[in-house]
């Protein structure tokens, strides 16, 4: 019998975009069981807590599993507050993946990725590069766009946007 294979997609998510449900649907056909895993990442002060970001994400992912939109592979989402590497141990991931949407995301990933590498020998990182439609899209612009009032729409779900709303005061 084969061993499945697992893979985690780390990231804070706030908020989770298309972007990243882009990268999460390709990584399904990359591995067996995707993990999302959603980081503390006390250092970027997020909007949303930690709850708020695996309830969005679960959200989100819940029509995947159920098969609109996804191809079987089982998708869990798991907070984590720990080095990456001891996450991936935790779960029993051998395959990290990461988004890359432009030649500037690619320094750092590439040192984490080294970095990871070193700590964790049988631990492969798999960079995706953002689909055409989604290579300008960031949380970080997602929020600041939503904060002045912009329309963000087309870059994250409604239930994102409705989250995003009550937390501006908009609802």
């Amino acid at each position: 019998m084969t061993r499945a294979r697992v893979g985690i997609y780390p990231g804070t998510f706030d908020p989770l975009h298309n972007g990243h449900m882009d990268v999460i649907r390709r990584a399904t056909c990359l591995v067996d069981r995707l993990i999302v895993g959603c980081a503390v990442n006390a250092g970027k002060e997020p909007l949303f807590s930690l709850d708020d970001r695996v309830a969005m994400i679960r959200a989100e992912v819940n029509a995947l599993n159920a098969g609109s939109g996804g191809n079987g592979t089982r998708i869990d989402v798991v907070p984590f507050d720990n080095l990456l590497v001891h996450f991936c141990e935790q779960q029993g991931a051998e395959i990290v993946i990461r988004g890359l949407r432009a030649v500037s995301d690619f320094e750092f990933e590439f040192q984490m990725a080294a970095n990871n590498k070193r700590l964790a020998p049988r631990i492969e990182t798999v960079f995706l590069m953002a689909s055409e439609n989604c290579q300008w899209i960031s949380s970080r612009f997602v929020k600041e766009i939503h904060m002045l009032n912009g329309d963000i729409s087309s870059f994250v779900s409604a239930q994102v946007l409705a989250r995003l709303d009550l937390r501006r005061g908009r609802a």
